[in-house]
């Protein structure tokens, strides 16, 4: 029956906060603890966020710290801060054992330094206590920021019985294993252990005659996003950490992976709307304005240009005023292929699809540039000569157009590009700044080739 509760999908209902709220309000502490312990520790913590501050406190003091340290770590990293800043040093150390030391550093970093220290300091186990330690010390953007100690790790001097032995030992201490490591006598990653070439091998035989040297593995100081994309590669669960002496430090799981590849696509889809830090809706009035206001300022700049430009074509506007119509056509289509090959340029960066020369790349964007803007600028050229009835000014329009938008995807593919070559994240270009720089550029190539073929 149990299991197939969580089989359920879980959803909140106000009948079960209701209910929540009145078991505490009560002070029915067996109930409320039969109540939570039916549901998974992910769906208990999506309850305390709809509870108020201190409904939420007296269930995270009630319940046992196994089960309040996995509930921490999947609440908003604004509720878990105001739980911790409302727990005693004591209580976080209780819950911080719980966890395996990639979590535990992730809670303790999140602290003011100064309560870092008193928190650790309170940590019973001395070995979890050097691990979590060991981990502050690395960049949190870092292969060692990311990792956690847990592992399952064996020698290749020892014997299948031996190993077994060790094996049971560390797992008690891993909540899944995914790898076994084979090391050497100096600690240093050398392969991974088969299961099943174990369970088959004699008891006497060595670990050294049964492992399979071949291992993927990351060092300790490679940016998380990288191991993102040789994990998404080879399609691992799980990959060992080492240090520049090839020494085993840890693992990292898929799970961790995940909230990196989601963290980088919020960034990214932040940085193409135009806003350059990562924020939330529920971030302060200033926090927000500072976030979005550089590009709105971009934009203003941009609108600026646009209109000094048009300004001096003042006069062939006087003369050809249906020219003016068009304009916001003119830089929406510059816009929108810019952003359209900007945006096909920036994920194939993301997935390492973007090989080879430049060049080509510039000229296959312009030849599916031009092909698009051959079939856009025919349909207008047929219709703004059957509403003008002007086919100089139709032909105007519409050469205007194939320029444009072949300009705009050779601008939408190079500085994604450069960007990307310069250690710029390539996704500000599928933004604001893209789509600006292609509005004057198309508003500027659109006046001047009209006023060229109108020969004004």
């Amino acid at each position: 029956m149990k299991e197939n509760k969580e089989n359920i999908k879980f959803q909140i209902s106000n009948k079960l906060i209701k209910n929540v709220e009145q078991l505490i309000n009560s002070k029915n502490d067996q109930a409320t603890l039969e109540l939570l312990n039916e549901f998974h520790h992910a769906d208990i913590a999506e309850i305390l966020e709809d509870l108020n501050f201190d409904q939420a406190i007296y269930v995270i003091k009630l319940l046992d710290s196994e089960l309040t340290s996995d509930i921490l770590m999947e609440l908003d990293e604004d509720d878990r801060e105001k739980i911790l800043q409302s727990l005693s040093a004591k209580e976080i150390a209780e819950k911080i054992e719980e966890l395996d030391t990639d979590d535990a550093a992730d809670i303790i970093g999140e602290l003011p330094e100064e309560r870092q220290e008193v928190v650790i300091a309170q940590i019973e186990d001395e070995e979890h206590k050097a691990d979590i330690k060991e981990l502050l010390t690395y960049d949190e953007d870092s292969a060692g920021g990311l990792m956690a100690k847990e592992l399952v790790k064996v020698n290749e001097n020892w014997t299948v019985t031996q190993c077994v032995r060790e094996m049971r030992e560390q797992a008690a201490e891993v909540t899944r294993v995914h790898s076994i490591y084979v090391v050497d006598h100096d600690d240093k990653l050398i392969g991974r252990l088969s299961l099943k070439d174990l369970l088959i091998a004699s008891e006497n035989a060595h670990i050294s005659s049964v492992y399979i040297p071949k291992v993927d593995y990351v060092n300790v100081s490679e940016d998380v996003v990288e191991v993102a994309k040789v994990m998404q590669k080879y399609d691992l669960e799980a990959i060992p950490v080492v240090d520049d002496s090839q020494k085993l430090l840890g693992r990292i799981t898929i799970d961790d992976i995940v909230d990196v590849i989601k963290e980088e696509a919020e960034k990214d889809y932040q940085l193409a709307a135009g806003i350059i830090q990562d924020v939330e809706a529920s971030d302060s009035i200033f926090e927000l304005t500072r976030a979005r206001l550089p590009w709105l300022f971009l934009g203003l700049i941009g609108g600026v240009g646009a209109a000094y430009i048009m300004g001096g074509f003042e006069d062939m506007l006087t003369d050809h005023a249906i020219l003016f119509f068009f304009t916001p056509l003119i830089a929406a289509m510059a816009g929108n292929v810019g952003v359209q090959s900007s945006a096909i340029i920036v994920q194939g960066i993301a997935n390492d699809d973007v090989k080879g020369s430049i060049n080509n790349r510039l000229i296959k964007e312009m030849l599916l540039a031009a092909l698009n803007g051959f079939i856009l600028a025919s349909v207008l050229f047929l219709f703004v000569w059957a509403w003008e009835g002007k086919p100089d000014i139709a032909l105007a329009i519409s050469v205007s157009l194939v320029i444009v938008i072949i300009v705009a995807g050779i601008i939408g593919t190079f500085i994604p590009l450069f960007l990307n070559k310069k250690g710029i994240d390539p996704a500000i270009a599928t933004g604001p700044f893209i789509t600006t720089s292609n509005d004057i550029f198309g508003i500027l190539i659109y006046f001047s080739i009209a006023k060229l073929i109108l020969n004004i």
